[in-house]
């Protein structure tokens, strides 16, 4: 093996819009399936591997709902192919229990999803079916990617994982930095918690952050071995402090700070391989 078959690739994923914000924020952040392919599509050229989605009802409200979904998802494959990653959200955003946040991505079949430990694991009560749930998204080739808002759930996690109750060996997490901090605006610093020499070493860890350091946190994380997730969910600014046009300008200007420092940019296929995914089936 030679030396640069250890060199960490960066995967950027972008999050364009999140649950609760809306046009009215921002102009450019998409809702529609149409909007969702014309944000695919330039934050793909910009850098972006993954596309992390959400949707919305015909008045702009966040919704778990498999159609919209589906057309979501074909509109975004039409426009970019296999070359993003496609993860949807199963987040609450106040409107929907575990069993309907589970029940979307059993409906789906999707190639990859997000899952709020916190909400689909409030307690130990909820462990065996969550368990139950990671296996069906096992058996049927879907990531999953555990979001993890603070430590302590991480040290969850690895307890779960030790009374296996996980059945993946290297599972995905995101770190979420600054969601219960002053303002939600997070920093580099608010990463280093989670990489303790104490804490679980995850090796597949992504990390998003809230507000205007948004750039600096998720390079920090590439540059430590992780990926990055941004966009206008999160922050609407670049990294000098000027609102974003688009989220693509969001990805480019992680991308350009990434490339310069060093480090390379991961592809769908590669952050699919790093994952355990295959090649997308049509539909996901």
């Amino acid at each position: 093996m030679t030396a640069s078959a250890n060199v960490h690739r960066a995967a950027i994923a972008v999050a364009p819009n999140g649950g609760r914000r809306t046009r009215a924020d921002h102009s450019a952040l998409p809702q529609t399936p149409g909007q969702l392919a014309e944000t695919a599509a330039a934050c793909l050229d910009a850098g972006a591997a993954m596309i992390h989605c959400h949707v919305r009802d015909g008045e702009g409200r966040h919704i778990l709902h498999a159609d919209a979904y589906r057309d979501a998802i074909a509109a975004i494959r039409k426009a970019v192919g296999d070359r993003l990653v496609i993860q949807i959200t199963t987040e609450a955003v106040g409107r929907y229990g575990a069993r309907e946040q589970m029940q979307v991505v059993r409906d789906i079949r999707p190639e990859a999803a997000s899952l709020a430990l916190r909400e689909l694991v409030p307690d130990a009560a909820h462990e065996e079916e969550f368990s139950k749930f990671l296996s069906f998204m096992r058996a049927e080739n879907i990531a999953p990617q555990i979001i993890l808002y603070h430590p302590e759930e991480a040290l969850q996690l690895k307890r779960m994982m030790a009374h296996g109750l996980i059945p993946f060996p290297d599972i995905p997490v995101l770190y979420v930095l600054g969601r219960y901090t002053e303002g939600q605006r997070s920093d580099p610093a608010d990463l280093l918690p989670f990489l303790d020499e104490a804490m679980p070493d995850f090796p597949h860890f992504m990390v998003c952050a809230f507000g205007p350091r948004e750039a600096a946190c998720v390079t920090a994380a590439c540059l430590l071995g992780g990926h990055a997730r941004v966009g206008f969910e999160n922050n609407l600014h670049l990294a000098n402090g000027e609102i974003a046009p688009d989220n693509a300008a969001i990805v480019s200007g992680v991308a350009t700070a990434l490339t310069s420092l060093g480090t390379s940019l991961e592809s769908a296929d590669g952050l699919r391989e790093s994952w355990g995914l295959g090649t997308p089936a049509t539909g996901r």
